[in-house]
């Protein structure tokens, strides 16, 4: 039997983050696993309560026929109590139907096309119709760009459109009268995150480590008389120019 790699390896990682990758049929076969454990018992409440985080839950009593009916049609994946006795537990992903479903948990978690979806559920207003907040939220995932052209310039050859896509945008069009914005979205693509590793006091052979405290300090040789930094480098010699702003690409093609 071919081993089934999994987005997490237990139940017990399970955190705000990660939930929302995790499938319902996932979580039971990790479940299952890690019933054995010996913690699992006292820790069930709490995978619980974050699997509520991207999850409907429900319990039922298992002995009612009408409700073991209602959560095994398919809809929700039943997972196992420890106690045959007690409350079974049904489980259901959480769906996205609007833009203020969204989080910076699950925006991780949908791809372009799905978010241009809700964004053109949402009254039809267009990228200045969605608030702040929920702004923020998206471009913590995704790549937004908008343009606004009239109709019969929206598909222009090389026009703005047909580059967005052919980069790899997904795009969704509003008609607004006569013109039509144009809303492009690309996922990110994750970064790592940078961590500080200091250096170790103790040296290989157990020898604690001398830190000259003088080797980050600036010297005589490195100001001038009047007290500024004599650094030749870029930044030292470099002298700010006149900010110029790009010309609408659009408007180029006139």
């Amino acid at each position: 039997m071919q081993k089934k790699n999994y987005y997490l390896e237990s139940v017990f990682d399970l955190n705000a983050s990660n939930v929302w990758g995790v499938s319902a049929q996932e979580l039971l076969d990790l479940w299952q696993k890690d019933m054995k454990d010996e913690s699992f018992a006292s820790s069930e409440d709490k995978i619980l309560n974050v699997i509520r985080l991207a999850f409907e839950v429900y319990h039922f009593d298992p002995k009612d026929d009408r409700e073991v009916m209602r959560y095994n049609n398919g809809d929700y994946v039943v997972l196992p109590g420890l106690d045959k006795r007690k409350e079974s537990v049904a489980i259901r992903k959480k769906a996205i139907r609007q833009i203020t479903d969204l989080s910076y948990e699950n925006i991780k978690h949908i791809t372009a096309v799905e978010l241009l979806k809700l964004i053109e559920g949402n009254f039809g207003g267009g990228w200045d119709s969605i608030s702040l907040a929920i702004k923020d939220i998206i471009e913590s995932a995704f790549d937004i760009s908008t343009t606004t052209l009239p109709a019969s310039r929206i598909h222009a050859p090389g026009g703005t459109l047909e580059r967005k896509v052919a980069d790899g945008y997904e795009v969704l069009e509003i008609q607004k009268g006569t013109w039509v914005e144009a809303i492009f979205a690309k996922k990110r693509e994750p970064m790592e995150k940078l961590r500080f590793v200091p250096e170790p006091e103790y040296d290989e052979d157990g020898n604690r480590r001398i830190v000259d405290e003088d080797e980050d300090m600036d010297t005589d040789e490195d100001r001038d008389e009047d007290g500024t930094d004599n650094d030749d480098t870029f930044y030292g010699s470099y002298s700010p120019e006149a900010d110029i702003k790009d010309m609408d690409e659009e408007l180029a093609d006139e």
